[in-house]
């Protein structure tokens, strides 16, 4: 079983074509490409996300991913849990599995530790409320401005950031591990590794706070993330992923 990784695809799955990803050809549906957050291919929630998930679900490979900041959590939160090879999933094709937060699994004998999310920084002009009298014209104002912002609930959801369960459910599964796995895979970075690559524009939040934790106390091989829309090695154990394809030797 081969294990590839990729960043941000927001819907865009162009990079596994053929031609751009070669490496299929060789490849079954035991293989696995997994990206790390912000997929995007639940986004609407209906049967314009058909499209491209069928095109995933085409590939020989079977494709995982973890959650970003820019999900529809609501459509995401319609496909029902299950248990695979050692943590919690949903399963939204029968090849296109979304790897739950906070759940340490089994690939290929390696142990891979998932926390998906990420706060959304491009929200300078505020979460509109669709039900808010004045929505439209506050929408209409910013679109003119230029001024980035997001609907609650259509390009927004609080759920970006893990729950206070999602946090507990993570520290469990860790404390079950004994705090030592293989890779550990989430959408953005711990505080440190933000800092260094945002500098002053860094804004630490809960979950890159809770990532420095697992840094810390963690023994592990390397820590995979996308988010920052760059390829690179940040530190000796850090990989930043946007549209590079990497495979796990």
């Amino acid at each position: 079983m081969a294990l590839f990784l990729t960043g941000d695809t927001h819907g865009d799955f162009r990079r596994f074509l053929p031609e751009s990803f070669y490496e299929q050809e060789r490849l079954t549906k035991e293989d696995l490409v997994l990206v790390c957050g912000d997929m995007g291919g639940v986004w609407y929630g209906d049967c314009r996300d058909d499209e491209g998930l069928d095109f995933l679900e085409r590939r020989p490979f079977t494709t995982l991913f973890v959650v970003g900041n820019h999900e529809n959590y609501d459509a995401l939160g319609t496909y029902p849990l299950e248990d695979w090879r050692g943590g919690k999933i949903r399963r939204i094709r029968p090849s296109v599995l979304l790897l739950e937060r906070g759940q340490v699994f089994d690939l290929n004998g390696k142990r891979i530790f998932t926390m998906g999310g990420a706060s959304s920084h491009d929200i300078q002009g505020g979460i509109l409320e669709p039900d808010d009298p004045l929505f439209l014209l506050k929408f209409h104002t910013l679109e003119v401005k230029g001024t980035p912002f997001r609907v609650n609930h259509r390009s927004w959801w609080k759920e970006e950031l893990p729950s206070p369960e999602e946090y507990l459910e993570a520290r469990r599964n860790l404390d079950k591990a004994g705090w030592e796995v293989d890779y550990i895979i989430t959408h953005c970075a711990p505080t440190s590794i933000q800092n260094d690559l945002l500098r002053e524009r860094s804004k630490p939040d809960e979950l890159t706070d809770f990532l420095e934790e697992v840094r810390q106390r963690c023994r592990f091989r390397y820590h995979f993330f996308g988010h920052y829309h760059g390829d690179g090695i940040i530190q000796k154990q850090f990989v930043l992923l946007y549209r590079k394809i990497l495979r796990l030797k």
